[in-house]
């Protein structure tokens, strides 16, 4: 394992944010300039970050610092294999969901202003993943969570903004507690660099604060219970691709920050010792049992995908407390399934919306009859998030569950079948009532509504298949990544 210095993940991160400027400047002259900037941006950068690949996958380490502020203190970049997969992974969904934006956006009150906030969000997105020390990470998170307000915000209703309200204020308590964090690490380690090897190595009240301050900071973007409260109200009144992006991908910054927190910061070994990692655990099955139950509760579409969001991050927090290569698999895989199958889930909701005006889950009888491709798309994702085999959500869980059992605990394995049980109680009946269910003809209602448009359609079954088709090829990369990064992470994720 060595480093390479390379500027790429410097670019990587600041192309799409310079890009935000011209996007800016174009919309005031062409829309259809701004649409083609936005798409070439997350083009470009899915190109530049799958250029990454030869060097990662030799087992290099790509680094480069811009500058130092302090002694042990700088802006600084750095991709391993973890934060490869999550540049990769995100990069990839936002360039589908751009792409889809196309379409959904069209004559929007406030297009101009959606497709910067966009491009910026992703320079957020990607500047936490290809930090290299948690001063740059802390930067980017928070430019990030500001950013994502206006997404929150977008429709500009009562609803919305006092979605986004909750939301700032969250965002708020949690950049606090990060910063809070992160100085503690700084004062006991003396740096907050990645790859220097583990920053906290004694027991201490402050190196307790630390976690707890960690867990505040990461575990509010994660969705993880008590601080999950934002998540519900945000993603109904967001713009379906806003919230695809949401669900998919910027929730998974809290759980990388955490990841680095568990093998960076303190390690396995001192973990183990004081049993830190209880807190998170403990808190992870509460957050997977109360998303999964509250979700069987909700009648608008999104809500409901939304409070299922907060129980599948449930498993990746629970995963990450679980030390051993097959749950770490399962945990870093389930990042990769989590996206693929939120994403597409939440694009076939706004599709839906969009054409039928109807959110309500009892509205959606017989609309897979009208909407085929739309909901076809739906239910792969719905059946790959309950867990059936061979999806790639039954793949994810399954590595979970046998490293659970491998670390001697199987009550986790009846949380994890429990939750899927769940799953299929709060899907099964969309599914089953979109395609067997009758419609009720009320005044008003148009006479057939066609299936999503082209630019709508292609990215959510894109989406739809990746679902299903890793389960099947006889080399499966997102679940090859995963193994790989789980064993980074067992060595000593530096």
């Amino acid at each position: 394992m060595g480093t390479d210095k390379s500027f790429l993940p410097v670019w990587i991160v600041l192309f799409p944010l310079f890009m935000t400027f011209a996007i800016l400047a174009a919309r005031r002259h062409s829309e259809k300039l701004r649409n083609i900037l936005a798409v070439a941006t997350t083009a470009i950068t899915f190109l530049s970050t799958a250029a990454l690949y030869p060097q990662i996958a030799a087992g290099r380490t790509v680094s480069y610092e811009l500058f130092s502020l302090l002694p042990n203190l700088s802006l600084s970049f750095r991709v391993d294999i973890l934060g490869f997969c999550l540049l990769l992974l995100s990069s990839f969904v936002w360039l589908l969901v751009t792409v889809y934006s196309l379409d959904y956006m069209r004559g929007d009150h406030a297009g101009n202003r959606y497709y910067p906030v966009l491009i910026a969000n992703l320079a957020g997105c990607l500047g936490v993943f290809a930090a290299g020390d948690f001063f740059t990470l802390f930067l980017f998170f928070e430019l990030m969570s500001i950013i994502s307000y206006v997404l929150v915000i977008h429709e500009e209703t009562p609803e919305a903004l006092q979605a986004g309200f909750k939301y700032l204020i969250m965002t708020i308590i949690g950049g606090l507690a990060l910063f809070f964090g992160i100085l503690i690490t700084f004062e006991l380690g003396g740096s907050v660099n990645f790859g220097k090897g583990l920053l906290i190595t004694e027991n201490s009240s402050l190196a307790l604060a630390a976690f707890i301050a960690y867990l505040v900071g990461f575990g509010m973007k994660a969705g993880m219970f008590p601080l999950h409260v934002w998540l519900p109200d945000a993603h109904p009144v967001a713009p379906s691709p806003a919230s695809a992006l949401l669900s998919g991908i910027m929730l998974k910054t809290g759980a990388y920050g955490l990841l680095r927190v568990i093998f960076n910061v303190y390690g396995i070994q001192f973990l183990q010792n004081t049993g830190w990692t209880a807190i998170l655990a403990v808190l992870a099955v509460i957050t997977i049992l109360l998303g999964s139950a509250v979700a069987l509760t909700q009648e608008d579409l999104k809500r409901r995908l939304a409070y299922s969001s907060i129980g599948q991050m449930g498993y990746i927090l629970l995963g990450m407390t679980i030390f051993n290569t097959r749950a770490l698999t399962g945990d870093v895989f389930h990042i990769f399934s989590h996206a693929f199958m939120k994403s597409t889930l939440f694009l076939a909701a706004g599709a839906i919306i969009l054409k039928t005006g109807k959110r309500k889950v009892e509205e959606l009888a017989g609309i897979g009859r009208q909407m085929p491709f739309t909901m076809a798309a739906f239910t792969l994702a719905a059946i790959a998030m309950i867990g059936i085999p061979p999806f790639n959500g039954f793949l994810s869980k399954l590595a979970i569950s046998i490293g659970a059992l491998d670390a001697g605990r199987p009550y986790y394995v009846i949380v994890l079948l429990l939750s899927s049980l769940l799953n299929a109680l709060y899907y099964l009946p969309i599914v089953i009532a979109a395609f067997f269910g009758l419609k009720e003809e009320q005044e008003g209602d148009p006479a057939k509504v066609a299936d999503a448009p082209f630019k709508m359609l292609v990215p959510i079954v894109f989406l739809a298949v990746t679902t299903l088709v890793f389960g099947f090829l006889p080399s499966n990369l997102p679940i090859d990544l995963s193994r790989v990064a789980a064993e980074f992470l067992l060595a000593g994720g530096n």
